[in-house]
């Protein structure tokens, strides 16, 4: 292996070069690197600690080469995504179906931008994504425990005991134990069809359909509305905007729990 990789003064851990290409997160990264799927300079690399330098390191995942950047080599691109149903919440879909950098103008789909986490085919909503490796890392981490609010339209009788299982935490059947989850509002609509507001600071995977399947509710829909100080207000399906710069400041000075 070359002296670049660990002597040089631009060098970085590599799973921070691989998130601030915007290639996955620094967990994804410390995977990929584990299951030895990552090159430096045609030298396999199992470690998570080594580092690499920017401008003399070839850093290859899988075969395909991986251009790594400098913190300071490139501006950063913070988006915020109303994802529609049937669009895949990652950047590719070895099945074919249509992503979230389908729908996105070109000039951006090139920019390698990753998701600020995920939502399900069927599920729709807020969605960030940026090419800032630290930044996608800081809002997924479960350390920091940023709540997320989701408009759920339910079919099913939501009574009184559904509502405090769902606030003490439930046990799913699985065995999993979930995190107490808050319930803004509860409307009914239509015979047993009923609107709930609901607030996670856990991010278990299709958390409120596994709820909701073990308490005999289906979903009807469910949409994310907001993320930590980000809300999604009245921009239309499918559609992006640029967070500002106080909406990036806010999410950054968000500290660990």
């Amino acid at each position: 292996m070359q002296e670049s990789i660990n002597e040089t003064s631009q060098e970085l851990r590599l799973n921070k070069a691989l998130s601030v290409a915007g290639f996955c997160s620094r967990r994804k990264a410390d995977e990929l690197i584990k299951q030895g799927k990552v090159e430096i300079n045609g030298e396999l690399i199992t470690e998570p600690g080594i580092k690499v330098d920017p401008k003399n390191d070839r850093v290859e995942i899988q075969g395909k080469q991986v251009d790594i950047f400098s913190p300071t080599q490139r501006d950063y691109t913070y988006i915020l995504l109303n994802k529609p149903i049937q669009v895949i919440s990652s950047t590719h879909d070895p099945e074919g179906r249509e992503t979230i950098l389908d729908i996105l103008p070109d000039s951006l789909a090139k920019q390698k931008l990753v998701p600020a986490g995920r939502l399900d085919y069927m599920s729709e909503g807020l969605l960030m994504l940026s090419n800032d490796g630290d930044f996608i890392n800081k809002i997924t981490h479960p350390g920091y425990e940023i709540p997320k609010k989701y408009l759920v339209r339910i079919r099913g009788e939501v009574d009184k005991d559904k509502i405090r299982e769902i606030e003490n935490g439930m046990t799913l059947q699985d065995g999993e134990k979930l995190a107490p989850v808050g319930i803004e509002k509860v409307s009914r609509e239509k015979g047993k069809t009923f609107l709930l507001e609901l607030f996670l600071h856990q991010g278990k995977n299709r958390q409120i359909r596994r709820m909701c399947r073990d308490l005999d509710l289906t979903v009807l829909k469910l949409q994310r509305t907001r993320q930590g100080p980000i809300e999604l207000d009245s921009l239309p399906p499918g559609k992006f905007r640029y967070l500002t710069n106080q909406e990036i400041n806010e999410l950054k000075q968000i500290r660990k729990k």
